[in-house]
């Protein structure tokens, strides 16, 4: 009967331990579920960018291109020496997948010039923000520290001033006076006060059509940039920067121009045109 007893006593002790032991088994498997987040209510991860690779930047701008923008390569006599401007110097990087720039720096008999090519592939290292998010920040970090001007207001969005659409028969300036800002704009206005503003109004845009500001036709979003300054030399320097975005790659071009007389000012249009230009084609090599 003690005996009996006794396993029977064990065998409920057996019992215990294994109840035990699948109890803690149930408590412990809830660590790794909140490590992990396997719960059901994971995050979705954020897409990667379009773009895995870049353009070589060094070879992004073909012989023509550059001929136009740098001048001088085409004064060089010596083929080899030539040859090698045409290549530019390719800038330190570590990963040519993540970011590739290439410079050019040709002298000629009227001025030196200077191109600067930059792509960058942004990849964000947090799984709540996409590529592209990532790439948009560092853009807008961009545009901000360009500090562009705000866009010139439009002189013929002014309405006309009430009572200024009657004619004084004797020419006086006494009815327009204070109506000036509506007088810009009144087209069947008789008296001839009115043209000397609107032709001076248009002549000042075209000077505004030059500054820097946000372009509309370029990639996801754009700006450019146009500044002056006097370098070591009394010759003004024009440094012409375009930025612009396509997905998750942020591209930059860098184009100065320094004149060897220092009466001569690198016009600002045909730069602006040239830049652009080029920031076209390397968009299109992107999504080529």
């Amino acid at each position: 009967m003690q005996r009996k007893a006794y396993v029977s006593g064990a065998a409920v002790l057996l019992a215990a331990l294994l109840a035990g032991c699948s109890g803690g088994s149930g408590v412990g498997s809830s660590a790794p579920d909140s490590k992990g987040g396997d719960t059901g209510t994971t995050a979705p991860v954020a897409q990667p960018g379009k773009y895995r690779t870049l353009p070589e930047a060094c070879g992004a701008a073909d012989h023509d291109t550059l001929d136009t923008l740098l001048p001088g390569i085409q004064q060089i006599a010596d083929e080899t020496q030539q040859e090698k401007e045409y290549e530019g110097d390719a800038t330190l990087t570590y990963d040519t997948d993540r970011r590739d720039g290439c410079n050019w720096k040709v002298e000629s008999a009227s001025g030196t010039d200077h191109l600067f090519v930059d792509f960058e592939r942004v990849v964000s290292y947090d799984n709540a923000v996409s590529d592209d998010s990532k790439a948009e920040e560092l853009y807008a970090v961009k545009q901000t520290a360009a500090d562009l001007p705000e866009p010139a207001a439009s002189t013929s969005a002014s309405a006309p001033a009430s009572g200024s659409a009657s004619p004084s028969p004797s020419g006086s300036a006494a009815t327009p006076a204070d109506g000036n800002t509506g007088a810009v704009g009144d087209d069947g206005d008789a008296s001839g006060a009115p043209s000397a503003p609107s032709a001076s109004a248009s002549a000042s845009q075209a000077p505004a059509d030059l500054q820097p500001r946000v372009l509309d036709d370029l990639g996801d979003e754009a700006f450019i940039d146009d500044k002056l300054s006097t370098g070591p030399s009394t010759a003004q320097q024009r440094t012409v920067t375009v930025v612009f975005r396509t997905s998750n790659v942020i591209v930059t071009i860098e184009y100065a121009e320094q004149p060897t007389a220092s009466a001569n000012t690198p016009d600002s249009e045909e730069m602006q045109d040239r830049a652009r230009k080029l920031a076209r084609e390397l968009s299109g090599k992107l999504n080529g």
